[in-house]
């Protein structure tokens, strides 16, 4: 055991070890507060604030811009103090004037205004951080120690699984649609205009299945006018989205588990990880039963889902397993490695696949008739 602390810290002496242990075992406990931070300045709007200010704001700037009360200007510098140190803000010295707090290129994707606003992840930061997907994932001990009753510690804490909240809350789904549109044209954005363009060569016709509210099918309409897309996902869902008489994008109502319209490619984002691999494979073959090829096109289905393990960078690695634990603490699902991709797509009909790690911590697979 000596020898593994060791190798581990190098060679200090048994005290130094137990004191840089516990200060990584209190930094590792106090990570919550790291998130919290985030989403304090994701709900203050505090990089629209710095965004108006030209891009650089003072302490003071961004205490006034957010008409915050002056007994909380102590509370406010030790928040982005957290989140200058963890790389969302960044702090630029001035020599005869306070310090202004900047951009980075993480912060940039919570700007909803001017040119970033295409790109903003703030919706889906704040899913993330909502107390709808952090109150079960505090209740993880509680539910491991549960009698199986519920298939989830969301559904033990909310008392329904996610799909269930989301359509019985109004309120609650238009937060989850919210948050899937802006990652979806996020994604979207980066697939077609990056090394995944070729993915959707030659396609004539595609449905997005469980597409919600058709960000990303409006995205590829966009881009490729030639293509007709169309939405499928369910009525409460359908039934939600605003009529827009100019739309690109046809919506249908209906359940992928018992029918998906016929198109020569289907697309599944951030889909197969809700779900188990029974219920993979049963969507899997309802899409081989919607794909009809075109003369020009190859049928296939597009997923952009993890991948564990298809990328080398450590932040991509960790973030893979950050996504495996807390969808398997809202949903039914997990996240696979390529073993259990191909096992899946194996039961399903499918023997052949092309996984491009294009994405982040995110791949695109392509799966072939």
């Amino acid at each position: 055991m000596e020898k593994e602390q060791q190798a581990g810290h190098g060679k200090l002496p048994h005290e130094q070890l137990l004191l840089q242990a516990s200060t990584e075992l209190m930094n590792l406990s106090l990570g919550y507060a790291r998130s919290m931070a985030l989403g304090c300045a994701a709900k203050l709007g505090v990089a629209d604030a710095i965004h108006r200010a030209g891009g650089r704001a003072t302490l003071h700037d961004l205490h006034a811009a957010l008409s915050l009360h002056p007994t909380k200007l102590p509370f406010l510098r030790r928040v982005m103090r957290v989140l200058v140190a963890s790389g969302v803000f960044a702090q630029v010295e001035e020599e005869e004037e306070e310090d202004h707090y900047r951009l980075t290129p993480v912060s940039s994707l919570l700007v909803t205004a001017g040119d970033g606003g295409g790109r903003s992840l703030l919706p889906l930061v704040l899913f993330q951080l909502s107390p709808l997907c952090v109150t079960p994932a505090t209740s993880m001990a509680e539910w491991l120690r549960s009698g199986g009753e519920e298939e989830t510690a969301f559904e033990m804490v909310h008392g329904v699984g996610l799909w269930g909240a989301c359509s019985r809350a109004p309120d609650l789904g238009e937060l989850f649609n919210d948050a899937m549109a802006a990652d979806s044209r996020f994604i979207m954005d980066m697939a077609i205009n990056g090394s995944g363009r070729q993915v959707f060569d030659k396609i004539t016709s595609m449905v997005d299945v469980a597409g919600g509210t058709g960000a990303a099918a409006r995205a590829v309409a966009a881009a490729f006018p030639h293509i007709k897309c169309t939405v499928l996902d369910l009525p409460h869902v359908i039934d939600s989205i605003p009529a827009d008489h100019g739309d690109v994008v046809q919506f249908v109502a209906g359940d992928m588990m018992d029918f998906i319209p016929k198109a020569d490619a289907l697309l599944l984002k951030f889909v197969l990880h809700d779900w188990s691999d029974e219920d993979c494979i049963k969507i899997l073959k309802r899409c081989k039963e919607a794909i009809i090829p075109s003369r020009a096109a190859r049928g296939k289905i597009i997923i952009i889902d993890v991948v564990v393990g298809s990328a080398s960078e450590a932040i991509c690695q960790g973030t893979q397993q950050l996504f495996d634990l807390i969808i398997s603490v809202l949903t039914p699902g997990k996240e696979r490695d390529e073993e259990e991709w191909r096992k899946i797509f194996k039961e399903a009909g499918f023997t052949k696949y092309k996984i491009s790690p294009v994405l982040g911590f995110r791949s695109i697979i392509e799966v072939f008739l």
